[in-house]
């Protein structure tokens, strides 16, 4: 998979952008706040139709835009041939082109362009909130496969309603909360195709990230993935085995529920623990093993994407290597070199194995101006 060129109109800082020309490693230099993370960004919302840092497509809409809206392209070059994509941001929603055909739902426009995007904020995966990894898990299973993204989409609607109506319960009578049955029954049934679809993920993932992980330490650590979940057990991946946990937590926590106005079961409330040597290294790894996890996961996501589509994603390295020590920098240059299409944001080159990135296509970028 190779992006051959980028077009950006009225995007965050930018006005008109084209790129063309892109090569295999692509560094992108500038100061703070000046657009490289943008353009980054960019690359991530063509592939996930939404920001890896908003909620909010309005922010993506430059405020000079004419039309109110954002304009993102590129050709990318996949084994069964050139796809054009396209997707346009404006206050009335998104619309996603391929090769100029609009898909009809967002879900069919995903996974045309796969990318792995490292970013500073992930190296929080290990130690940082269970939302962190949750949505890391989200994110990455929904681009290889789409009815993940819609399993997770009704889900969530359901969960809302949900919750409505449980803040509305407090103190009714119980025909009254007869009516989260209804509820009940839609969130079991996208709810445990969402744990069902997570945990084969993280089966596979383990896989890659453990050989990877043993490669980085040279043989001295262990890495094992261990999924959380807020009923049944890790393991268990039946479908209805999965419902029939699913439903009995439901009922053994619906007055305590009612009382909190929440969902206390789901999985928006699983977590996912990393373990190096048997310790869990969330709270007993050291800053470099949990930065070295961080690395094995996302290096074993892009073995893992080319395991389940057969082709290497798009890599995006966001003012990451800087913060890596020099070993690991190596480590991670040496596996994409050759093999996976990267670009990398730094401030400057400071800091940087530039030995490893000669050969690198280089952009400077300033106030939303890329000089080549």
């Amino acid at each position: 998979m190779f992006v051959k060129n980028i077009g950006l109109q009225y995007y965050r800082n930018y006005g008109l952008l084209r790129l063309e020309n892109l090569g295999d490693v692509n560094l992108i230099l500038g100061q703070n706040a000046q657009g490289k993370t943008n353009l980054m960004e960019a690359l991530f919302v063509l592939a996930m139709t939404k920001s890896h840092r908003t909620s909010k497509d309005r922010e993506l809409i430059s405020f000079d835009a004419p039309a109110g809206a954002a304009h993102i392209a590129c050709e990318v070059e996949r084994k069964y041939g050139d796809l054009k994509l396209e997707l346009i941001l404006s206050a009335q929603g998104k619309k996603a082109k391929i090769n100029g055909l609009e898909q009809r739902r967002l879900s069919e426009f995903i996974g045309s362009l796969n990318v792995v995007m490292f970013a500073p904020e992930d190296l929080e995966i290990v130690k940082g909130t269970p939302g962190i990894r949750r949505r890391f898990l989200d994110m990455e299973i929904g681009q290889v496969q789409p009815s993940y993204l819609f399993h997770l989409q009704q889900y969530q609607k359901v969960l809302l309603q949900r919750g409505n109506l449980l803040k509305q319960l407090w103190g009714k009578e119980s025909t009254a909360k007869d009516l989260l049955e209804i509820w009940d029954i839609q969130l079991a049934e996208h709810g445990v195709k969402i744990v069902q679809k997570r945990k084969q993920f993280i089966k596979k993932l383990q896989k890659w990230a453990e050989d990877i992980h043993r490669s980085i330490t040279s043989g001295g650590e262990e890495l094992k993935l261990h999924y959380v979940p807020s009923f049944g057990d890790r393991d268990t991946e039946d479908e209805a085995v999965l419902l029939d946990k699913f439903m009995l937590k439901l009922s053994q926590t619906r007055e305590q529920e009612i009382r909190r106005g929440m969902t206390l079961t789901g999985p928006h409330r699983d977590d996912l623990s990393f373990f190096i040597n048997g310790r869990e290294a969330q709270v007993y790894g050291s800053q470099g093993q949990q930065r070295t996890t961080a690395l094995s996961l996302k290096l074993a996501e892009i073995e893992l994407i080319h395991e389940e589509i057969g082709e290497y994603p798009v890599l995006l390295l966001d003012d990451v290597l800087s913060e890596l020590d020099p070993f690991r920098q190596t480590q991670l240059i040496e596996t994409f070199q050759s093999k996976v299409q990267t670009f990398i944001t730094a401030t400057g080159v400071e800091g940087l194995n530039t030995n490893k990135l000669k050969g690198s296509n280089l952009y400077h970028v300033t106030g939303g101006q890329v000089e080549i």
